[in-house]
């Protein structure tokens, strides 16, 4: 009798041995647990930079300004930088004006892409913006009556190059 109750009290425990395998069993699911969180976390902040970082925003601005403003730009004229660094376009300051009177001028500097806007006659600067940051390269071209910007923004971890051509459309 002595022997059943013995044996009786040893199943219900479990041994060190039992016990020390289902904790390293219950280690490795929250290890692997974790480790999936973590890389769940980044592969988000990853992606949510290729999105939303300085660098596509910026080339999206770029693109999206270039394109209006050129558009409203006269296609009688306007004028590149030798180089290709820079581009002046010329429009009317309003549907009413019979002549074009204002210019808007494209140029880098300082790795900002910059937009100057002015009165031809007497010729002053009303206003620079700077469009987008990061800028290492910037070259405009014509081809025919459309203006063209070739944009590589880099901003030491992506680097974005944008292209965009724009009609020149009023008399």
């Amino acid at each position: 009798m002595a022997m059943d109750r013995r044996k009786h009290i040893r199943q219900k425990g479990l041994t060190l041995t039992e016990l020390m395998i289902a904790i390293v069993v219950g280690m490795i699911v929250i290890i692997a647990v974790a480790v999936m969180l973590v890389d769940g976390q980044r592969g988000w902040n990853s992606m949510y930079e290729r999105v939303w970082g300085d660098v596509e925003t910026g080339g999206h601005i770029a693109r999206k300004t270039f394109d209006s403003v050129i558009r409203k730009a006269s296609r009688e004229s306007f004028l590149l930088g030798d180089s290709g660094d820079w581009i002046e376009i010329y429009y009317y300051s309003t549907d009413d004006a019979a002549v074009v009177d204002r210019y808007a001028s494209f140029y880098c500097s300082d790795g900002d892409l910059n937009l100057e806007y002015g009165n031809l006659n007497p010729r002053e600067t009303l206003s620079v913006q700077t469009v987008c940051g990061n800028v290492s390269d910037c070259v405009f071209k014509r081809a025919g009556r459309s203006a063209q910007m070739i944009l590589t923004l880099d901003d030491d971890s992506r680097t974005s190059t944008t292209t965009v051509s724009a009609v020149l459309h009023n008399e």
